[in-house]
């Protein structure tokens, strides 16, 4: 039985894979723990995972606050590391580390992190000398690595090399061959979706999409079961990974109804539009005016399902309802359409339940996932240039009347199967311990020794000697 420590950030799509993920090891037999924010501690530790706070809710709370700047949508508030520093993030980084050299079991753990902002496991696993392992929820993820790697090597560089200065690791040379030197990349996605745009590096398997949302339950939705107690522990005490005292995500809020997918906001029977921007607040600041502005065109029964009651206006349009949050695996299905910001998992579950979707897709990766699923004529996108009344009202109408996008969608998508899905990337991490990759040895070399064995091997070639694959 192994030990894998998982690491993420962010909201829904950022944190339910990895439930899923942690879930899929545990029914292999395995020992999972993860590492995110407060809210998600009863989400975890319900899927049989140990869970260590990264923070508190109320500072998961003021982060998500501070991600619009990130956007332009708070230009006083733009840059990279003021966010940081803000926040104090690379704070965060260096406690994340020494929580993971604390659970580490020499010999028996992998170290498995969201890509590109987990970068505790890569500090920690040199620091341990453990396998790691990088999870990309989305394409952009890997087309970004170079504008990453200048970040981190820029305006992140001080303060990351004081996080490895307290750890006692040099500073990273080469912070683009950095981002390449995880023993295992996996990307949670299918082959199709990868082909309709950029295509991931060869070294990153593909698992398919998870569909989280079916064994973990999204921030605000009812739950369907009595929430344990809500006040036992402090939800930043990251002592006892397996404690599940904190539910702060939905506990004051009833038991949904099995038999109603719309918490009783419709009358039965009702195919309402379901419109979301996820369960962040990282969008841009005329993304629910123009939705809102659009629904009440189309007259048609909308629920609009955002966990931020601030981000709308007191008055809604009549023909729209809000909520908080929604089983969406339940209530995709029964839905006429979809409308949302482009996220992976959103677009995801409207794909397995064949409801048509509208995906106003802007910033980070959802303009190329909304490009991905407009190729293969299984989406319409409205870019934020075109976030007009009569366009995009006119796009939902037409979401709300394609009868046909099952057929199509199935015809591209194949029959899902996100728990095989999350299993074949459960047995690639597990592999990282029964089967260690090779270039691990080369990973491991100090500066100093790499210089030495790149003379050597300019050396071999001018001989015409060979050169072993993995020093290519």
């Amino acid at each position: 039985m192994a030990l894998f420590l998982m690491v993420t950030h962010g909201s829904d799509g950022d944190v339910l894979p990895f439930v899923g993920l942690g879930a899929a090891l545990v029914r292999a037999g395995h020992r999972a723990v993860l590492l995110t924010h407060a809210p998600y501690r009863s989400v975890a530790t319900r899927a049989g995972l140990g869970f260590a706070a990264i923070d508190g809710e109320a500072e998961f709370e003021s982060v998500l606050a501070d991600t619009p700047g990130l956007l332009g949508s708070a230009p006083h508030k733009a840059g990279w590391a003021g966010f940081y520093r803000r926040n104090a993030l690379f704070e965060q980084i260096a406690a994340e580390c020494r929580t993971l050299a604390e659970l580490h079991v020499p010999g028996g753990t992998v170290l498995v992190g969201r890509h590109t902002s987990a970068v505790s496991v890569r500090f920690a696993a040199e620091l341990l000398r453990a396998p790691v392992a990088w999870v990309a929820l989305a394409p952009t993820q890997l087309l970004a690595v170079p504008v990453a790697a200048y970040l981190y090597g820029a305006e992140l560089a001080a303060g990351l090399q004081e996080v490895r200065d307290g750890l006692g690791l040099p500073a990273v040379p080469d912070w683009r061959a950095w981002f390449a030197g995880a023993d295992a990349e996996l990307g949670l996605w299918p082959g199709w979706f990868d082909a309709a745009g950029p295509r991931a590096p060869a070294r990153v398997a593909l698992t398919g999409f998870p569909l989280a949302d079916t064994s973990a339950r999204a921030l605000g939705a009812r739950p369907a079961a009595p929430a344990g107690p809500s006040d036992a522990t402090d939800p930043s005490d990251a002592t006892d990974p397996f404690d599940d005292s904190f539910d702060g995500a939905s506990a004051d809020l009833p038991e949904a109804s099995p038999a109603d997918p719309f918490d009783g906001l419709f009358p039965v029977g009702t195919r309402p539009v379901l419109a979301t921007g996820g369960t962040g607040r990282m969008l841009a600041a005329d993304y629910y005016p123009a939705l809102l502005a659009a629904a009440g065109r189309t007259g048609l029964p909308t629920l609009l399902v955002v966990r931020h009651r601030d981000l709308l206006p007191d008055a809604l349009p009549e023909n729209v309802r809000w909520s908080p949050g929604l089983d969406f695996a339940r209530a995709v299905p029964h839905a006429a359409a979809v409308v949302h910001h482009g996220g992976v998992g959103t677009l995801a579950r409207a794909l397995a339940a064949g409801t048509p979707q509208v995906l106003m897709a802007d910033g980070v990766d959802r303009p190329d996932n909304a490009a991905r699923l407009a190729r293969l004529g299984l989406a319409r996108t409205v870019p934020a240039d075109r976030w007009r009344t009569p366009e995009l009202a006119a796009a939902i109408a037409t979401a709300a009347a394609d009868r046909d996008l099952p057929l199509r969608a199935a015809a591209v998508t194949g029959p899902q199967r996100p728990e095989e899905a999350l299993d074949a990337a459960a047995a690639r991490l597990a592999a990282l311990l029964t089967d260690p990759p090779r270039p691990r040895a080369l990973h491991d070399l100090s500066p100093a020794d790499r210089a030495r064995l790149r003379a050597r091997l300019r050396e071999r070639r001018a001989a015409g000697a060979p050169v072993p694959e993995e020093a290519r």
